[in-house]
C-alpha cells in the first residue's frame, strides 16, 4: 500500500521497511489467519524510544534511555481473545504469532482480508521526537535551573528533586477488516519536588506538567512558575494546622483535583466493566446519576494535551465522547470488542501500554463542564468546611464506587472565607453517591498541567483530567483530630 500521507510513510519507514515488511505479506497473516472463523483481527507494529534524567542534591543521580519495538498480533471470537506478541519484527514472527492465535476459533471461516487501505486520522500534535530536541548537557541544565529556581525562592528549602523524561513512539495498526493506519507521538514530562525544614518539622510540595510536543514547551517561564508552585504548596503545609474529621461541605479546587472524578467516576464508565455487570453504574444508560448541571466528558481530541491520540489503539479516530448530561448517564467508553458485544458505536478508547499488551476501553482527558457559579460565591456559600485545591493520590474499588483521596493542598472554610490550611485530610465517598451531592459548579472549568498516568490491569497510559470548582454537600472527611 502506498500513501501520500507524510505521517504514514515515516512508520513505515520506522516500523516495517527495516524488516523488509511489505503490505501485501501483511495482507497474507491475515489470509492465514481468516481460515478459521474470527470476528476481528489485528496487529500492532510499536517503536519506542525513551529517555529519563533525574537531578537530586545538585547533580543527575540517574538517567535511562531505552529503545523498544515489537509487534502484537491479536484474534478475537464472540468474547474469546488470543494473544501473541514478538520483539522481534519479521515475517516469520508474525506467521508464528498468527499462528498461535487462531486455537481460539473453529476452522472453516474462508474469510478473507480485503486489500489494505488507509483510515482516517485526526491532527493533534507534530510528530516530533522530543529527545533530538535537546542535547544533553542542555537537558541537565534546564534541571539545574529548576533546581536554583526552587531554592531561591525560600531560604528554609533543603532538597530538590527534579525529573525529566521524553518518550517518540511510533504506531502502526493493521486490521482484518482492510484498515491500516499510523501515529507518531512525542510525548514529556517535568516533575518537582521540594522539601522545606523549619524548627525540625519537615514537609514537602511538588509541582510539573507536559503534553505532546518537545522540551522547548519548558522555557523559564515555566520553570520559575514550576518552582513557585511546589515552593507554595510546601510552605502551605509548613503552617498547616492538623484537619478536623467529620461529615462536611467539600469544596474541589479546579483542574488536577479532576483526578477524583477520574478514579472514582471514570473508570465505571469503561465499557468493559459495564458489559461485565461488575461497574455501579452498570444497565443505568438514560438514568439520572448525578445532579443537574452534571455534564462529564472524554475527550481524546485536545491539542497536545498528555492524555490525546490522533487514532486510538486500534487505528481508530478518538473523539469527544459525553457520558453524562446534566445528570443523566449516556453511555460508556468502548473499544471494538465490548462495543460489538454491546451493539453500540466505537468511541475510540482502545489504549494500550504497548505492542504486548492487549487494548483495553481506557479514559484519555476526562473533564466536568463549567457551570455557572463563580469560585468565590461557591466560597462564600460554606459555613464551615474543607476546600480541597490539590490531591496527593487514591484508591478506588470499581464495582461499588468506594474511594479514599488524600489531600496535597487544603484549607478550611469558616463563614464563607477560606482561613487555615490543614494537612492529613482524606476524603472518603461513594463516586456514584458523590455525584448526586454536587450542589455547586463553578465557571473555572481547567485542566490538569500534564502529569496524569493511569493504570488498568497492570497496564500504564498516560491520561489527562480536569474540571472547575465543585461544592459537595455531606462528604465524609477523615482528619488527624
Amino acid at each position: 500500500m502506498t500513501s501520500s500521507d507524510p505521517l504514514f510513510a515515516t512508520a513505515e519507514k520506522i516500523l516495517l521497511a527495516p524488516h523488509l515488511i511489505e503490505t501485501r505479506q501483511i495482507e497474507q497473516v491475515f489470509n492465514s489467519m481468516l481460515t478459521h472463523r474470527l470476528d476481528y483481527a489485528d496487529l500492532y507494529f510499536q517503536y519506542s524510544r525513551t529517555e529519563s534524567w533525574s537531578l537530586e542534591e545538585g547533580i543527575v543521580k540517574s538517567g535511562s534511555f531505552n529503545i523498544d519495538q515489537g509487534v502484537g498480533v491479536r484474534a478475537v471470537s464472540g468474547e474469546k481473545t488470543a494473544f501473541a506478541y514478538s520483539d522481534d519484527i519479521s515475517l516469520t514472527a508474525l506467521q508464528g504469532a498468527a499462528k498461535a492465535t487462531r486455537a481460539i476459533a473453529n476452522a472453516g471461516g474462508e474469510q478473507r482480508v480485503p486489500l489494505l487501505h488507509p483510515g482516517s486520522r485526526r491532527d493533534l500534535y507534530l510528530p516530533e521526537d522530543p529527545i533530538a530536541s535537546l542535547n544533553d548537557a542542555k537537558k541537565v541544565a534546564m534541571l539545574e535551573r529548576l533546581e536554583s529556581y526552587a531554592r531561591s525562592l525560600d531560604r528554609r528549602v533543603v532538597q530538590v528533586i527534579a525529573g525529566l523524561a521524553g518518550e517518540y513512539e511510533a504506531v502502526l495498526v493493521a486490521r482484518s477488516d482492510g484498515l491500516m493506519n499510523a501515529d507518531i507521538r512525542p510525548l514529556v514530562r517535568l516533575s518537582l519536588t521540594v522539601i522545606i525544614e523549619s524548627n525540625g518539622r519537615r514537609e514537602q510540595g511538588s509541582a510539573g506538567g507536559g503534553g505532546r510536543f518537545d522540551y522547548g514547551y519548558f522555557d523559564d517561564a515555566m520553570l520559575k512558575r514550576y518552582a513557585e508552585q511546589a515552593v507554595h504548596q510546601a510552605v502551605v503545609n509548613l503552617d498547616a494546622k492538623p484537619a478536623p474529621a467529620g461529615n462536611m461541605t467539600v469544596v474541589l479546587g479546579n483542574g488536577w483535583p479532576g483526578i477524583l472524578l477520574h478514579e472514582a467516576i471514570g473508570h465505571g464508565l469503561e465499557g468493559d466493566f459495564n458489559r461485565k455487570g461488575s461497574s455501579a453504574f452498570s444497565g443505568r444508560v438514560g438514568e439520572r446519576v448525578a445532579s443537574d448541571g452534571v455534564t462529564v466528558v472524554d475527550d481524546g481530541t485536545l491539542l497536545k494535551r498528555r492524555g490525546s491520540m490522533q487514532m486510538d489503539d486500534e487505528g481508530n479516530s478518538t473523539q469527544c465522547t459525553t457520558l453524562i448530561e446534566n445528570g443523566i448517564l449516556r453511555g460508556y467508553l468502548q473499544d471494538s470488542l465490548n462495543a460489538r458485544l454491546m451493539g453500540v458505536p466505537i468511541t475510540g478508547n482502545a489504549r494500550r501500554e504497548s505492542y504486548a499488551h492487549i487494548p483495553l476501553p481506557r479514559m484519555t482527558n476526562t473533564y466536568m463542564l463549567n457551570g455557572d457559579k463563580d469560585p468565590a460565591e461557591i466560597i462564600a456559600s460554606v459555613k464551615h468546611g474543607l476546600y480541597a485545591v490539590n490531591f496527593a493520590g487514591g484508591q478506588v474499588d470499581i464495582t461499588s464506587g468506594k474511594f479514599v483521596f488524600t489531600t496535597a493542598e487544603a484549607y478550611m472554610i469558616e463563614d464563607g472565607k477560606v482561613t487555615h490550611p490543614v494537612k492529613g485530610a482524606t476524603l472518603i465517598g461513594n463516586g456514584p453517591d458523590v455525584l448526586t451531592r454536587i450542589s455547586m459548579i463553578g465557571n473555572d472549568m481547567a485542566l490538569d498541567p500534564g502529569v496524569g498516568t493511569c493504570g488498568k490491569e497492570g497496564q500504564s497510559v498516560p491520561v489527562g483530567v480536569g474540571q472547575p470548582t465543585v461544592r459537595i454537600d455531606g462528604l465524609t472527611v477523615g482528619g488527624t483530630v
